[in-house]
């Protein structure tokens, strides 16, 4: 029987799902206004610009708290691979992702609560949240506050570009969700990862078992749930 650990705090599962939920009234709204028929649009036109006019400054407001919550806990460090395991993680989650999950192969890093995520995880996340999030958020800003944006950039008037940046930003954090969602279900089972993000627990694979302490990280117990065994 698989082991359990206790390894995403509430405050992290309260902000996941929150931010899930501002991102997805973004995407709909932002393609509502931008890319479907006048005639026929996703969400009238009114309705989508409110939506996306209050889903972007909840998501600033949001996104803040998470870095200074992040800084303060000291959970940034989560994000941060190794120098000596980005290679070698790299290749060895990409071979797991590629063939290695469709052997039934465990995967090749245990998640424990001092090191939630593989090395994969911690690129992408590192640019996602603190490259990818700034960059919407500021290129945003320009469109809700045009007077601040430059009256010229690049040769041209200064919203055509950050109006570029902000559509493939969007773009590209739409790819990610996606991603995201689909590598969800690569868990012990195919909802394991969603309920993680629901309860906190994460299963440990079958193909772990055994394992001795130091790899597993922890015995499957919280401090914050009153020691409840799993």
């Amino acid at each position: 029987m698989a082991s359990r650990v206790y390894i995403i705090p509430l405050w992290l599962r309260l902000w996941h799902w929150t931010n899930a939920a501002l991102m997805i009234l973004l995407m709909a709204s932002g393609f509502s206004l931008h890319f479907s028929d006048p005639d026929l649009p996703l969400i009238r036109f009114d309705i989508a610009r409110t939506i996306h006019n209050v889903s972007g400054i909840a998501l600033t407001v949001l996104y803040m708290a998470y870095l200074v919550w992040n800084t303060v806990s000291g959970n940034w460090r989560q994000y941060v691979p190794a120098a000596s395991e980005l290679i070698s993680g790299l290749n060895a989650q990409n071979a797991y992702v590629a063939s290695g999950i469709f052997k039934g192969a465990p995967p090749p890093t245990v998640p424990t609560p001092e090191k939630k995520f593989n090395v994969l995880q911690q690129a992408t996340y590192l640019l996602v949240m603190y490259v990818a999030m700034p960059f919407l958020i500021v290129t945003g800003i320009a469109f809700f506050f045009p007077e601040l944006a430059p009256e010229q950039l690049f040769g041209m008037d200064g919203l055509l570009p950050l109006a570029v940046a902000h559509y493939v930003i969007g773009f590209l954090l739409t790819l990610f969700l996606l991603g995201h969602i689909y590598m969800g279900t690569m868990g012990t089972t195919a909802l394991a990862g969603f309920k993680m993000m629901i309860t906190g627990w994460h299963d440990e694979h079958p193909g772990h078992a055994g394992q001795p302490p130091d790899r597993t990280g922890a015995s499957p117990t919280s401090p914050t749930e009153g020691g409840k065994r799993a």
